[in-house]
């Protein structure tokens, strides 16, 4: 979802996407995706981190922030807490975590075959 369609359902404080389906990055789970379109310096991080990215973060659980610029690699310091940077989309270390979701829902069509048994 979008800012626009998560502000339709009443969110004042939204990152550019919510994730429908979580996704592992490095290790560690995203609901949330914030894209910046400037140099993660020190400053500007840190004034994020206290006017958006903690308050996401509390909404929507732990999130990725990209700095298209890039960033003080420093500052990645609380991937721990929820919180992930980089530089640019992680296509080719993201992992979709729909199946272990689905691992736990029951085979509509398992149902349907235990039904007709009965």
């Amino acid at each position: 979802m979008n800012e626009n369609q998560l502000r339709t359902m009443g969110y004042d404080k939204t990152p550019d996407i919510i994730l429908e389906v979580p996704i592992a990055v490095e290790g560690h789970i995203v609901h949330w995706i914030e894209s910046k379109a400037s140099f993660g310096d020190d400053h500007s991080h840190r004034t994020y981190l206290n006017e958006q990215f903690w308050s996401y973060w509390n909404r929507f659980g732990p999130g990725l922030v990209i700095y298209w610029y890039g960033f003080i690699g420093e500052l990645d310091c609380q991937r721990d807490r929820g919180i992930l940077l980089k530089d640019c989309f992680p296509t080719d270390i993201v992992t979709l975590c729909h199946a272990a979701q689905q691992d736990r829902l029951p085979d509509r069509q398992d149902e349907d075959k235990e039904r007709d048994r009965d």
